[in-house]
């Protein structure tokens, strides 16, 4: 036996009062200082002291007391125990505090209390010593975990002096622990054989309960869950290597504690890798007179973008191991472009599943996020096919054109091996870590417009124009589809109201200007809500006609005859009768819905003065015409610009500007005070109206040297006539885009002569032929032939001095 030297104690020791635990000599343990006596004896002796006396405390169990800090010194057990302050470890938040790690050395007995605040000391008595028995500070340290469940027999073992009363008092308990452990085991040998694995020892707080609690309960059905799991992983028929990579993870977590953070995040995994459709997909069903039918039925016009879906669904129906070709609809909103792709997906027999990008800006969203911290998950691709449960569906990639860039990644660029058909078989999700085969995967985008898609991504789509619809076109889809729809939505009928076709040819042309129809079924749901009041009036008052025929009909009849006014019988009978049914819907029903009209025709009214010029431009919402005004006045040859231009817009007033100065002379435009020079002592100001929205694009070009040519001549343009184009500096007219979308503005706005670059005449095709017919086209090469069509009788030349003009 090796001697153990003696510890002696300060006579007078500081007070820690703690209340979670005792404290035996030769254990440790760490203990929460927060209270405010506490707290004030950390500070000043073991912050403050730099003596090894400073560090010994003399540690009390107390039972907590929540005022304790504001009353007075609660009573003190008799015997606490010398501690060693091992460690000290500060935080202010949620509030100061200190965690002390204490190792116990002996007992003392408290003699007397010497003062109370800002702390107590106490004068103390030692009461053993380490050398007595240096074989047994195991066994206290084995006793200092038991006190965690038995307060009230650490206490007693501490107030056991005497190593025979100690040994009285842990037998005891130690028999309980060993009983507890021999039942855990009993509980333990009936389990199934997949189940088996080494049971680790239990902390003692955990033992000492008695099997078949609820504890027991759950811990027996999560085991459970896992030999299901671990079941699943087997009998499914995932890849090779996604195999192995779950075999691994469930070895991992059967020697893992539930408490860990890593055991529910190992858990969540191999629950997503068994839910995953590997190897499972339904079967096309396709019959092309059916898909044709049914997208007929569907979606009225269109006729462009379902000649293109039923080509790919006869590919698919000829050759079943297609790489689906990545299908991008571009169109104004309205048009139907999301509708489209869950009738493809009907039409195949596929699950449908829709991922809004708009807005999205991490990456992480795309690939999902690694699993190396707490909240990971897989990205939307991934969790999609979780959710349709099969690997082949059809998604839809909606405004794909919206998708941002910030500091967690590109999403664009990570959508690039998604919709890549040759490296999609082999797509790999950050949260999965293994390959997952997509090429099977129908997918298809919709977009707005393509100037915001990156290049790269957009060369691995092929676009497919959605433009939006005519008027008539719009009659149809209305009749056919939103009205129906609205009726269903409000509870009405055919039989209780009526929109004839000259209504809601009204409602287009002068309570809506837009590409698709969504603002237009806006306005049939505003009606449909105005006439169910009215019906559900009705119904009440007729309803409250019926209960007075039958018990006060004669009283009603007697007291309408004493009136003997014929005014008030007919009001009372247009009040007890229901309105007549249907209702119409007329302009003057409009008006009292809708308002006045918000569109009017106010060409011409634009047109009344020189200066003005209508152009056509294309937005993401579709075609739209647009105004061009020009002013002069004194000044020193100066262009301003307003309206929110972008720079083409003003390059091109620039050039119209110098194209219209060098050609001063041919057409004889000079400024008020006769100069040929344009600019000479004269500002020049051009405006777009509208001022709000930003314009922007390569086709104003040629309204703008109509719009100057007839400030400068003093001439109006035809108020009918619209255009569109780009100029150079030598007077050549240039292609553009969007002549459809730009086209169908102009109808809609009532205009009949549209001015387009000749090599844009072969865009007349996709024009439906009545529209053609309504309009006038003119093609240009030059700006000579623009302004020979956008005056009246041409625009003249002056060729000679002293010749009359000839028309150009």
């Amino acid at each position: 036996m090796s001697s153990v030297s003696p510890i002696q104690i300060p006579s007078r020791l500081p007070l820690l009062l703690t209340h979670e635990g005792v404290l035996l000599p030769g254990s440790t343990m760490r203990t929460s200082v927060d209270s405010a006596r506490n707290l004030q004896l950390v500070r000043s002796r073991l912050l403050k002291g730099t003596s090894l006396q400073s560090t010994i405390l003399g540690v009390i169990p107390n039972t907590p007391d929540p005022a304790s800090d504001a009353q007075d010194l609660p009573p003190l057990h008799r015997i606490g125990t010398a501690a060693l302050a091992v460690q000290v470890v500060g935080s202010n938040w949620p509030k100061p505090h200190y965690t002390l790690l204490i190792t116990g050395l002996c007992r003392f007995q408290i003699v007397q209390v010497l003062k109370e605040k800002p702390y107590p000391v106490a004068e103390v008595e030692q009461l053993d010593r380490l050398e007595e028995f240096p074989n047994t500070c195991k066994t206290r340290e084995e006793l200092g975990e038991l006190s965690e469940q038995f307060y009230k027999y650490a206490v007693q073992i501490l107030d056991a002096v005497s190593l025979e009363e100690r040994f009285k008092m842990t037998i005891p308990l130690l028999v309980r622990q060993i009983e507890g452990l021999k039942l855990l085991q009993k509980t333990r040998k009936h389990k199934q054989d997949d189940d088996k694995r080494v049971i680790a020892i239990r902390p003692i707080r955990r033992i000492a309960h008695i099997p078949g609690t609820l504890e027991d309960e759950e811990e027996d059905e999560d085991n459970d869950d896992i030999v299901m799991l671990e079941k699943k992983i087997r009998t499914s028929s995932m890849p090779e290597q996604a195999h192995k990579v779950c075999v691994k993870e469930m070895k991992r977590l059967k020697k893992m504690p539930q408490s860990m953070p890593e055991y529910a995040l190992t858990r969540n995994y191999l629950e997503l890798m068994v839910e995953l459709p590997w190897n499972k997909s339904t079967t096309d069903h396709l019959d092309i007179r059916a898909a044709r039918i049914l997208l007929d039925n569907d979606h009225y016009a269109m006729e462009k973008l379902k000649k293109r879906v039923l080509e790919y669904l006869a590919v698919r129906q000829l050759k079943n191991n297609l790489k689906g070709p990545i299908l991008c609809f571009v169109g104004p909103p309205g048009v139907g472009k999301t509708s489209v792709g869950r009738s493809v997906a009907k039409t195949l027999g596929r699950e449908f599943h829709r991922i809004a990008l708009g807005g999205v800006c991490d990456q992480s969203d795309i690939r999902g996020h690694r699993r190396t911290y707490v909240g990971s998950m897989p990205g939307r691709i991934i969790n999609g096919l979780k959710t349709v449960g099969v690997n082949n569906p059809v998604f839809l990639l909606d405004e794909v054109d919206k998708l941002g860039k910030s500091l967690q990644g590109d999403p664009a660029a990570a959508l690039l091996e998604v919709l890549d058909p040759e490296q999609n078989h082999n797509f790999t999700d950050h949260y999965l870590n293994v390959a997952f085969d997509l090429s099977q995967v129908l997918f298809i985008a919709t977009a707005n417009t393509t100037a915001t898609i990156p290049p790269a991504l957009l060369d691995r789509m092929e676009i497919i124009q959605v433009p939006g619809y005519t008027q008539e076109e719009k009659l149809e889809i209305a009749h056919r589809h939103l009205i129906p729809k609205q009726l269903e939505q409000h509870g009405l009928t055919p039989q209780q109201i009526q929109i004839p076709q000259v209504t809601t040819l009204d409602i287009i042309t002068r309570y809506t200007r837009e590409a698709g129809v969504r603002s237009l079924d806006r306005k049939f749901g505003a009606i449909c809500r105005a006439v169910a009041v009215k019906v559900a009036e009705g119904e009440h008052k007729e309803a409250k006609l019926d209960r007075s025929d039958v018990t006060e009909g004669e009283g009603c009849r007697e007291h309408i005859l004493e009136d003997s006014k014929p005014e008030s019988i007919t009001d009372a009978t247009e009040l007890a009768l229901p309105p007549e049914m249907p209702i119409l819907i007329d302009f003057h029903a409009l008006k009292d819905i809708l308002g006045p009209p918000m569109y009017e025709t106010e060409v011409s009214e634009r047109l009344s003065q020189p200066g003005v010029a209508i152009g056509l431009a294309w937005t993401p919402l579709g075609g739209q015409i647009m105004f061009v005004e020009a002013s002069r006045m004194d000044g020193e040859g100066q262009l301003t610009l307003t309206g929110q231009l972008g720079d083409v817009m003003k390059e091109s007033a620039h050039l119209a500007i110098s194209w219209l100065r060098s050609n001063a002379k041919k057409y004889h435009l000079t400024t008020a005070s006769g100069s040929f020079d344009l600019l000479e002592n004269t500002d020049i100001h051009l405006h777009f109206p509208a001022g709000a929205v930003t314009k922007d694009g390569p086709s104003a070009g040629v309204t703008i040297v109509t719009c100057l040519a007839s400030l400068f001549s003093g001439r109006l343009v035809r108020s009918d006539v619209a255009m569109t184009g780009e100029i150079t500096l030598r007077g050549l007219v240039l292609p553009v885009g969007g002549i459809k979308d730009k086209v169908l503005a102009a109808h809609r706005a009532g205009l009949k002569r549209i001015i387009i670059p000749q090599r844009n005449e072969k865009d007349l095709e996709e024009i439906p032929g009545n529209i053609r017919q309504d309009l006038s086209f003119v093609t240009a090469s030059c700006l000579d032939e623009v302004l020979n069509a956008a005056f009246d009788g041409g625009f003249t030349v002056k060729t000679r001095p002293g010749l009359l003009n000839s028309k150009l």
